[in-house]
């Protein structure tokens, strides 16, 4: 269609609906090789479930290896992960709607390992000396919800007898990350206390191996001084141990040395991680004495690489097409890594460890063309304080419409939950929704993000609420004075966190001419008061003292909003839960501002349902046209 018969932009239409980008919103979520094949969990938000698939070399094919009425998902954390794990049986999983540990042969049906009805589990590791697995659990109690690090029997014939976890360590407020050495004589974990989270401050113990297979008195290797957040221990060839530590500005390898303290492997200069959410991760190995195989961040995109550490230098550039790289594993022939990409589903890759080059055993379908895809755009510009702010720019992309000649977009801008999270330049089929109708959208990193090293990460300590929302406005103003976007057409967005700064946003800035709240905190207070406890000192941290938990709630700034908002909020929602919600429509009509609130009975925080993700997407479009429309 040429550009002058095009409908304006926003208004395009376009053959992909809201159902098949709901649809493409599978993901790939952790992955384990063995012997046995490599194996990985994909969830379906049309069957709102969590199944292991297991690929065979020798077939070159793979197959759900979950039977009917399981589904792999652990909520230790309320975020999971680390919920399956290989061993010389089977694999051992958590399933979802009991939260207890099975294990499922290479061929048979699932057997519980655990009845402890009021326990979860993960980051499960196997321990073959013990013949058991090291995992964390979780106890929920009326009273507390008690961490600990436990050992849990596997059976040595078919009598599947369920016994009391043996006790590792307890005491602490959280655990993470058990992992054996390969002689299977020590033992290496994460602990933190409250008020701290994983990503402010952390440390890590290790365990000798005793003669009757239990482990002695944990020894504090690192993070003692207070200074770090450590995450993944793992341990090399030669049984050192190693951790990603950022007490020198980013999440970089350090390693023991003979003296026994650890000191860093100096290389590239890079988080090789964001903040650990969720359990289970791996962003880098070791291959020989000083050669490892690491995934980093750069400018907001995934590298992977051999990396010479002795050498300070890269040996090998690995899956260069592909932009952010996790989960890695190795055997003797291949690299793995699950692997995203800006145009294409998520994939598990086989990289050939001599030729480096990739195989993709599985890739999600995402149905929507090359040339409909809008690529991402990296880009930096000022804020307050002189310092740069980093963020994803997506022009409108449909190859059956153009802009007309001096015609700008409107422009939605996403903003990302947590808030210590990230976005990345990888396909999203919600930005491709509304590229697709003639929207910019830009995904914002604002100050407070992951993967830009740990002083930008410590941005929102006590300022979450003023930071982010300078920068979501010094966004805006850039992208206008570059002569980017409509400025009468601007749009932002965001879930749960980013519905709270979208929420501050529009009350700091008369840019805006539409916003929308997905679950998103209006009144701290109330959250502080409910949320569970991996997240119980996470409001102090970013709020502060209690005044501000009032004076940087959007609900006492609804005299400072003018711009229509739409709500979108589900009905188990105990963490933003629905009054929270309907107090702040009541508060927006009461003052006149334009509101719409869609209530889901049936989803919690963070919608899974794919037919209530595609209504959220229909909804969503259709009130900002109306907006446009009107103003």
């Amino acid at each position: 269609m040429l550009a002058q018969d095009s409908p304006a932009a926003g208004f395009w239409h376009s053959d992909w609906s809201a159902e098949q980008a709901a649809a493409a919103g599978r993901e790939i979520n952790e992955l384990k090789v063995s012997a046995q094949g490599v194996f990985w969990s994909e969830s379906d938000p049309k069957t709102a479930q969590t199944l292991l698939y297991r690929y065979q070399h020798a077939t070159q094919s793979s197959t759900v290896f979950t039977p009917a009425g399981f589904s792999v998902r652990s909520r230790v954390y309320e975020y999971g992960g680390g919920s399956f794990c290989l061993t010389e049986q089977g694999v051992v999983f958590t399933n979802e709607a009991d939260q207890q540990v099975y294990l499922q042969r290479w061929q048979g049906a699932p057997h519980a390992l655990t009845q402890r009805s009021h326990c979860r589990y993960a980051d499960m590791q196997f321990d073959p000396l013990s013949n058991s697995i090291i995992a964390i659990e979780e106890e929920q109690q009326a009273q507390a919800v008690t961490h600990r690090l436990v050992q849990i029997e596997l059976p040595i014939d078919n009598r599947f007898v369920c016994h009391a976890p043996r006790l590792i360590a307890e005491g602490s407020d959280f655990y993470a990350a058990p992992r054996l050495s390969p002689n299977g004589q020590r033992l290496a974990w994460i602990e933190w206390q409250r008020p701290d989270q994983p990503w402010t401050q952390t440390q890590l113990f290790c365990a000798a191996r005793q003669p009757d297979t239990s482990w002695g008195t944990p020894i504090c290797m690192a993070g003692a001084e207070g200074d770090a957040a450590l995450q993944q221990p793992i341990f090399d060839q030669h049984n050192r141990l190693n951790v990603l530590n950022d007490q020198q500005g980013y999440w970089q390898p350090w390693r023991e040395q003979p003296a026994g303290h650890l000191e860093q492997l100096n290389g590239i200069s890079a988080d090789y991680s964001g903040a650990p959410w969720q359990l289970g991760g791996c962003n880098y190995l070791a291959l020989s004495n000083d050669t490892y195989l690491i995934s980093w961040l750069e400018d907001g995109r995934g590298q992977l690489a051999v990396y010479s550490f002795a050498q300070q230098a890269i040996r090998q550039r690995l899956a260069t097409d592909y932009s952010r790289l996790r989960h890695l594993a190795v055997d003797q022939q291949f690299f793995y890594c699950i692997a995203e990409h800006q145009a294409q589903g998520r994939a598990v890759l086989a990289i050939e460890r001599h030729s480096g080059h990739s195989h993709i055993l599985q890739q999600l379908s995402i149905g929507l063309a090359a040339e409909e895809i809008a690529h991402p755009q990296s880009f930096y510009f000022p804020s307050t304080d002189d310092e740069q702010v980093h963020g994803f720019f997506y022009p409108p992309c449909n190859s059956q419409h153009s802009l007309k000649d001096q015609e700008r977009p409107p422009l939605l801008v996403f903003l990302h939950g947590g808030p210590t999270s990230a976005c990345y330049p990888v396909f999203d089929a919600r930005i491709q929704f509304w590229t697709q109708r003639g929207f910019a959208v830009a995904d914002l990193n604002y100050r407070g993000s992951t993967g830009f090293g740990r002083r930008y990460r410590q941005r929102l300590h006590q300022q979450w609420g003023r930071v982010e929302v300078e920068d979501i406005c010094a966004l805006v103003q850039s992208l206008i004075a570059h002569d980017k976007v409509n400025p009468q057409q601007i749009c932002v967005r965001g879930a749960s966190a980013g519905g709270y700064s979208a929420l501050l946003a529009i009350a700091a800035s008369a840019n805006f001419a539409a916003a929308a709240s997905l679950y998103g905190v209006s009144d701290p207070e109330a959250l502080r008061k409910v949320t569970h406890k991996f997240e119980g000192d996470y409001l102090d941290w970013l709020l502060g003292c209690p005044e501000q938990f009032s004076a940087r709630a959007p609900l006492e700034q609804v005299a400072q909003i003018h711009t229509p908002v739409i709500f979108f909020q589900g009905g188990r929602d105990v963490v933003v839960v629905p009054a929270q919600t309907t107090d702040m429509v009541s508060a927006l009509q009461a003052q006149g501002v334009r509101v719409d609130y869609h209530l889901y009975p049936e989803e919690g925080h963070g919608f899974r349902q794919a037919h209530n993700l595609a209504a959220v997407l229909r909804l969503e479009l259709a009130f900002y046209q109306q907006t446009f429309q009107h103003s």
